[in-house]
C-alpha cells in the first residue's frame, strides 16, 4: 500500500512539473489566461489603502516626569501630554535634591533621546525643561495658564495616538533663537512615522504662537468637511527663560531680557498693595492734623449784606387763655377696661356668695 501511494504522488508531482514548464513556455491553458485576466482587472478596481505599510525609522523617544511637589494641575497636564504623544514614556518622580545632570542619566537607562521635564518651586512656580539628551541643547521655561483636558471640557476631539500637524508663528524663523526652539519642538512633539503605538491618521494640529514674549501651546481637532479648527486642549504658555548648549546645563546661548520671575512679580503686587495702604494712611493723619488745628475766624465782610433783604416783622401775640389738656386715647381705655374688670370681679364673688 505503501509503495502505491508513493507512486499516485510522484504522479501527481510530474504532472504539476509539467504544467509550470507550459506556463513557462507561454502555453498555459484556456482557464489559466482566464484566472489571470480576472486577476488583472480586479488590481486595477482595487482601491489603494490610506497608508502603506513602511519601516519604523526615526527612533525618538521622550521621556515625561517631574520633580516631587507638582500639584494636580500639573500632574494632569503631564498625562494630557503623555496621551496625546505615543512615542513618550513615563517615570518616577525625582528628588528635589538630585542634580538636573541625573535626568541624561535617566534618560540613557530608558532609552530615550529627548526629555520633557517639569520642575516644581514653592508649591506654586512650575517650569518646564526641553532637553536634548545627552548632547544638548536644552531650553528653560515658566509655564503659565495652565487649562488641562479635563478642565476645559472643549467639543473637540481626535483619536488617541494619531500624528499631529505642526503649524508655527511666521515670527520663528526671524531671530536665530527662535529657529533654535522651532527645531527642538518639532523633534519633541511631532509623533515618528510608522511608530508602533501611533494611528495612520491625521486629524489635529498642536498650534505654537508668539505672542507678547511668549509661547502660547494649543491643540486643536480638524474638522473633515470644512477643515475648520476646534480646540481639543491642553494649553499653556510659555515664558522662556533661558537655552543652554548642554543638556540641563552648560555655556548660555541665550537669555530673555524680557523675563520677569514670579519671586519678583509678587514682589512688586505687595509693594503696589503696600503703597496704596500707606497713602490711605497718610491721607487719615492729614485729616485728624487739620482737626485739631485752631479754627481761623475771618473778619465780618460789609459786602456780604448788601443783598439780604429783611423779612417782614410779624405782630406779638399774647395767649390769655390756657390751652385744652391733649386727651390721651390709650390712657382712658386702659382706665375703661380696669373699671370694668373690677365690677365683673364684684359680681363673680357676689353670684359665690
Amino acid at each position: 500500500m505503501a509503495a502505491t501511494k508513493r507512486k499516485r504522488r510522484g504522479g501527481l508531482a510530474v504532472q504539476a512539473k509539467k504544467l509550470k514548464r507550459d506556463a513557462k513556455d507561454g502555453k498555459l491553458p484556456a482557464k489559466a489566461n482566464d484566472v489571470s485576466e480576472e486577476a488583472a482587472e480586479e488590481e486595477k478596481d482595487r482601491i489603494p489603502g490610506p497608508v502603506c505599510k513602511g519601516k519604523w525609522k526615526n527612533k525618538e523617544r521622550i521621556l515625561i516626569f517631574s520633580s516631587r511637589g507638582i500639584n494636580f494641575r500639573t500632574r494632569h497636564l503631564m498625562q494630557d501630554l503623555r496621551m496625546l504623544m505615543p512615542h513618550s514614556k513615563a517615570d518616577t518622580k525625582m528628588d528635589r535634591k538630585d542634580k538636573l545632570f541625573v535626568i541624561n542619566e535617566v534618560c540613557e537607562m530608558k532609552n530615550c533621546n529627548k526629555c520633557i521635564y517639569f520642575e516644581a518651586k514653592k508649591k506654586q512656580d512650575l517650569y518646564m525643561w526641553l532637553s536634548n539628551s545627552p548632547h544638548g541643547p536644552s531650553a528653560k521655561f515658566l509655564v503659565q495658564n495652565i487649562h488641562t483636558l479635563a478642565e476645559l471640557k472643549m467639543t473637540g476631539n481626535c483619536l488617541k495616538g494619531s500624528r499631529p500637524l505642526l503649524s508655527f508663528d511666521p515670527a520663528f524663523d526671524e531671530l536665530p533663537h527662535y529657529a533654535l526652539l522651532k527645531e527642538l519642538l518639532i523633534q519633541i512633539f511631532s509623533t515618528p512615522r510608522y511608530h508602533p503605538k501611533s494611528q495612520p491618521f491625521v486629524d489635529h494640529v498642536f498650534t505654537f504662537t508668539i505672542l507678547d514674549n511668549r509661547i502660547w501651546f494649543r491643540n486643536c481637532q480638524i474638522i473633515e468637511e470644512d477643515a475648520a479648527l476646534v480646540e481639543i486642549g491642553p494649553r499653556f504658555v510659555l515664558n522662556l527663560i533661558k537655552i543652554f548648549q548642554g543638556s540641563f546645563g552648560g555655556p548660555t546661548l541665550y537669555e530673555n531680557p524680557h523675563y520677569q520671575s514670579p519671586n519678583m512679580h509678587r514682589r512688586v503686587i505687595r509693594s503696589i498693595t503696600a503703597a496704596k495702604y500707606r497713602e490711605k494712611q497718610q491721607v487719615k493723619d492729614v485729616q485728624k492734623l487739620r482737626k485739631k488745628e485752631p479754627k481761623t475766624i475771618l473778619p465780618h465782610d460789609p459786602t456780604a449784606d448788601v443783598f439780604v433783604t429783611p423779612a417782614e416783622e410779624k405782630p406779638v401775640e399774647i395767649q390769655w387763655v390756657k390751652p385744652e389738656p391733649k386727651v390721651d386715647l390709650k390712657a382712658r381705655k386702659k382706665r375703661i377696661y380696669k373699671r370694668q374688670r373690677k365690677m365683673k370681679q364684684k359680681m363673680s364673688s357676689g353670684n359665690a356668695k
